[in-house]
């Protein structure tokens, strides 16, 4: 099978292995499958839980209540040491990793977002594994995520992953409860999120994490609105990983609902312009016959204030507007590179975001 882009999310369950604690070992067969995924070619992301459960350990368990104050401290004490044992045992496989912390605010804006996406590209095509995990430090209710199920959706579109897989204490998605219920029947295959599916996710789960089955559904359907194809699986099946990426079937998958191009340019289409960029005759022809990015040497003015990632309204000589899309640079950077060569951009500016104004995959042709 062709190599593929693939988030994998370990919950705190998997990590701890029903523990309270960090249990080294099930890391360790969890990394295996991860430098092994790795080594055969597939681009890999890892979001991982567990900065609170290492913190806990590493202050021999503290009764600290469940405040939002009291878990930053415990995720500032742990996150650390989670990356500690993460290095250790990457460095086994002589595989390099790299810490990213995020929070809601910084994928929902268009500048942070393109930032966090140029980031983890340039990690990837180094061959090293970002392992995500959300910044509890200095995350304020309002700009959380709240749980890793989601946050891993959100790489996932981020980076158009091809496959998302969420590994957890339960199998998969069942008819109902399996800890309560023996007849529940796992179910291999959910096309499409409905009231059922949501009521087949019941209760919240294991005790160590702060997701249980509904977070699973919604990082699923957020995914699946992005492009992404999601499994939800048992972190204790043998060698789930490698299975999964050859394509057997095990847990629960939910086919992503549309392709990425198709989630990009929906997005592109919804979005309110925020400002214009006027081009030359040449470049409003290559963009609607040749299907060519945008480059700063085909412009001839730019109109209105907007920040790097903003989308903004293309238009022709004679007024038409031709495109939409999301720009590599902000309206100052913009306004000093208009008909100017691409290699003159770091010359003019002091730094490229490269050589496209606007690439061809993040702008749809309206004419």
């Amino acid at each position: 099978m062709s190599t593929q882009r693939v988030v994998v999310k370990f919950g705190t369950s998997v990590l701890t292995n029903g523990t309270p604690s960090l249990h080294r070992q099930r890391m360790l067969e969890i990394v295996q499958q991860v430098a092994a995924a790795h080594q055969t070619g597939h681009e890999v992301i890892v979001v991982s839980s567990g900065a609170v459960a290492a913190g806990r350990e590493r202050l021999g368990f503290p009764e600290l209540g469940r405040s939002l104050p009291a878990k930053q401290m415990l995720s500032a004490v742990g996150q650390s040491r989670l990356m500690q044992v993460y290095s250790e045992l990457f460095d086994i496989f002589q595989i390099v990793v790299a810490q990213v912390l995020l929070t809601r605010e910084d994928i929902s804006d268009r500048a942070r977002h393109l930032n966090i996406r140029d980031t983890l590209s340039n990690l990837l095509d180094q061959r090293i594994i970002p392992v995500i995990n959300e910044n509890d430090t200095t995350a304020t209710h309002e700009i959380r995520v709240g749980d890793n199920d989601n946050l891993s959706a959100m790489v996932a579109g981020l980076v158009e992953a091809d496959l998302l897989i969420l590994l957890t204490d339960q199998q998969g998605l069942f008819t109902a409860d399996p800890r309560t219920q023996p007849d529940a029947q796992l179910i291999a295959e959910v096309a499409q999120i409905n009231d059922a599916t949501w009521a087949a996710a019941g209760g919240a789960g294991s005790t160590q994490g702060t997701g249980g089955m509904t977070t699973k559904l919604q990082a699923a359907q957020l995914a699946g609105r992005s492009g992404v194809t999601t499994v939800i699986a048992s972190g204790r099946t043998p060698n789930v990983m490698a299975r999964l990426l050859d394509g057997e079937s095990i847990g629960t998958r939910f086919p992503a609902q549309i392709s990425h191009m198709e989630s990009r340019k929906r997005w592109l289409l919804m979005e309110k312009p925020r400002g214009t960029l006027h081009i030359d005759a040449g470049a409003a022809s290559k963009l609607l016959k040749g299907g060519a990015s945008l480059l700063p040497v085909g412009m001839t003015r730019v109109a209105r204030e907007f920040e790097r990632g903003a989308v903004v309204s293309i238009h022709a000589p004679d007024g038409r507007e031709v495109a939409h899309g999301m720009t590599n640079y902000d309206s100052d950077d913009l306004k000093k590179l208009c008909g100017v060569k691409s290699t003159q951009i770091i010359d003019i500016l002091g730094y490229s975001y490269g050589d496209a104004v606007i690439h061809r995959n993040n702008m749809v042709v309206l004419a």
